[in-house]
């Protein structure tokens, strides 16, 4: 086998374990957000804030350590969670109309 076919079979393990990757991340994002829609309706049932600053707080500092034993870029992580975060507080803020 050349150095480029073994390169080419290397490269294609690599991207067959980012695909099962990218599912998994998918799959696991629709079932957190199945999660929030839950927490987010019953906000709306009892007339609750849509936001939580102070658990939202602990959640950001909790995946920073996380991400730092993970060998992850902390500030990736928490760009990433602010993300979701502003994605759910809308969400909630639509069940509250």
């Amino acid at each position: 086998m050349t150095d480029a076919a073994r390169a080419a079979a290397i490269l294609g393990e690599h991207r067959q374990s980012i695909d099962r990757l990218d599912a998994i991340l998918v799959y696991t994002l629709a079932e957190r957000f199945k999660h929030t829609q839950a927490v987010g309706k019953l906000k709306a049932e009892h007339d609750l804030p849509p936001s939580d600053p102070a658990r939202e707080a602990r959640q950001i500092e909790r995946l920073e350590a996380l991400a730092q034993q993970a060998d992850l870029d902390p500030e990736f992580a928490k760009k990433f969670l602010n993300f979701i975060i502003s994605e759910v507080i809308r969400h909630h803020e639509k069940l509250q109309k």
